[in-house]
């Protein structure tokens, strides 16, 4: 395709729009029409996030101002609070491809959501009608659909590292998940939890068995295997601005050598260029800015641990959305995403 996509996106002012941008003004298909912030509206993009000055001359506008603009696009990008892109969706033209960032439309079950979301859902008829955007796992459903629900970051991490072994009906028993995440998962506002004198040199546990994430984790496992295990999934805050670790304890049905995960891992993922396996542990440092997901193993008999390390507003969000959007229109997958870490 010549002519390139003409993209807009709800919602640039958050850590996830800005990313977004980061990503499309450097896409080569890729032109971005409008990008919304209705408390920024009227200010030029550079001025809310400075990393991109000098890069860009969009100014954001509010989420009124663009209406006549949506026949003219080809995609949107949701990237809004939980419970404002169910307010957009059913206002879309049918022509236009939306991927939504938020948890709005990633769960099938009303009820299961308004009990993780504490809100009630007022677009639920167009649920069916989203694909659930973990690429990976989802490729040829992803590829063909016109409305995608973006994974959450946690359950990207979580799902990457157990998919393998739960199409291949390998697991036996309890699955425990320990994920810590970055403070920049809690979004660009500030809060209790999130200021800088209460995360700084601090370590705890939040959300216990209540964490949004974790209905989306267990009902994409039933799509892609055989899920029969119990999961028991925690979430802990580190004292850095981004990335994911997760260690995902398992017990599998047979004894196991590294060398067998390895493979089993090696051929599930052989054509997913975005997931890397690493001998031992990964670090968050070695994908920080990027859209790698790697993936490390310790074995003992039918002990399995596997360790999954990714950006959280990168392959854990935007990163992955662009990744979907490039499915989505035939784009070669790693298009405009080839961001590579720093080293330190």
């Amino acid at each position: 395709m010549d002519k390139k996509l003409k993209i807009g996106i709800y919602g640039g002012s958050g850590y996830g729009g800005s990313e977004l941008l980061r990503i499309l003004l450097f896409h080569p298909n890729a032109e971005i029409a409008f990008v919304t912030a209705n408390e920024q509206a009227g200010k030029p993009v550079s001025e809310v996030h400075k990393n991109l000055a000098g890069l860009t001359n969009l100014n954001f506008c509010s989420a009124t101002e663009q209406v006549n603009q949506l026949s003219d696009l080809d995609c949107v990008f949701l990237a809004l609070p939980h419970g404002q892109a169910m307010e957009v969706v059913p206002s879309l033209p049918s022509h236009v491809k939306a991927i939504d960032l938020s948890g709005d439309f990633r769960l099938r079950d009303q009820v299961i959501f308004e009990k993780h979301y504490k809100q009630p859902h007022t677009a639920m008829h167009f649920q069916s009608d989203f694909v659930y955007g973990l690429t990976e796992t989802n490729r040829e459903g992803i590829r063909n659909a016109r409305l995608i629900a973006n994974p959450g970051c946690f359950a990207t991490a979580t799902l990457l590292g157990l998919a393998p072994l739960v199409v291949n009906g390998l697991l036996t028993g309890r699955v425990i998940v320990d994920a810590k995440t970055g403070s920049s998962g809690s979004g660009a506002k500030a809060a209790a939890n999130t200021h800088h004198p209460q995360r700084m040199d601090s370590f705890y546990a939040y959300k216990p068995f209540t964490h949004q994430h974790v209905p989306e984790i267990e009902q994409e496992l039933y799509r892609v295997g055989d899920w029969t295990s119990e999961l028991v999934f925690m979430t802990h805050s580190l004292p850095v601005s981004r990335g994911i670790f997760a260690s995902i304890y398992a017990e599998t049905k047979n004894e196991l050598s590294e060398s067998d995960v390895q493979k089993l891992f090696a051929d599930y993922y052989g054509d997913s260029f975005f997931v890397r396996l690493v001998k031992g542990s990964p670090d968050i440092n070695w994908v920080k800015t990027t859209n790698f997901c790697d993936l490390g193993f310790a074995i003992r008999g039918k002990q399995v641990v596997i360790f999954s390390a990714l950006d959280n507003l990168v392959k854990g969000a935007a990163g992955q959305a662009v990744q979907n959007m490039n499915l989505m229109f035939g784009f070669e997958e790693k298009t405009g995403l080839m961001l590579v870490g720093t080293n330190p």
